[in-house]
């Protein structure tokens, strides 16, 4: 389980760092009129979040997670800042056998 932990944490961060990212990208695409970090960030959040869902999924099969906490959790990677969050919950949870 922990190697599950390790991964979801890992691309907890990264979803979150991205997601960050691709806001301040939105706002130089419709504040800027500039649509060239747009096209970059907008398909690799994508990408990475997929990603993040995979492993997500993951733990919570592995951690035995409720649907709805196992739903709230892969949500968290599309809301600014709550990807952070979560993840402390997640970890929290994880360490402490309790399932979401």
């Amino acid at each position: 389980m922990s190697g599950a932990l390790s991964r979801f944490r890992f691309m907890a961060y990264v979803v979150g760092v991205g997601l960050l990212l691709l806001v301040v990208a939105m706002f130089v695409k419709y504040i800027g009129d500039n649509a060239g970090m747009m096209a970059v960030v907008g398909p690799v959040h994508g990408f990475l979040y997929a990603i993040y869902l995979v492993f997500t999924v993951d733990l919570a099969l592995k951690a035995r997670w409720s649907l709805k906490g196992s739903a709230l959790v892969l949500l968290a990677g599309t809301i600014p800042f709550v990807s952070f969050y979560a993840e402390r919950k997640v970890v929290e949870s994880v360490k402490a056998e309790r399932a979401l």
